[in-house]
């Protein structure tokens, strides 16, 4: 088994309301695992688009940053903590040691997130758990 982004396979969780499918995710050739952090933390989609304020995931576990809307600024940081925990029972209940992840997700990038438009090195709050926990994590553009 093998725990993926659910936006990747064409689950319709995505901010905006729409999915990130990735043909190759669907015959990875084990079985998948769907989640959406976001979505596990409480937030409803469509949801506006948030970003991590400084740093990166592994900063947000640590207290030093927040998740923020884009608009408005409204602080998302605990849905993002929440679903991020609540994936990472999902994977220790299952005994699953390895995701697929959506990159430049503030929940789910693995190499780069968004901020300000750009793209900036680090991780999500979701793949930072993961990483955190020893789970292996690989991005998927």
């Amino acid at each position: 088994m093998i725990a993926v982004s659910a936006c990747l396979i064409g689950v319709n969780c995505r901010y905006n309301g729409g999915n990130s499918l990735r043909e190759e995710v669907l015959r990875e050739g084990r079985i998948l695992i769907p989640f959406c952090p976001e979505q596990l933390g409480g937030l409803p989609t469509p949801r506006e688009p948030a970003e991590i304020v400084d740093g990166d995931g592994r900063d947000v576990l640590e207290g030093r940053t927040l998740v923020r809307t884009i608009e408005g600024g409204r602080d998302l940081t605990e849905n993002f903590l929440r679903g991020a925990r609540e994936a990472l029972y999902i994977m220790e209940r299952l005994s699953i040691d390895e995701a697929l992840l959506k990159e430049g997700s503030p929940s789910c990038g693995v190499r780069r997130i968004v901020r300000g438009g750009l793209d900036v090195e680090g991780m999500g709050v979701t793949a930072a758990l993961f990483v955190e926990r020893g789970i292996s994590v690989r991005g998927i553009e």
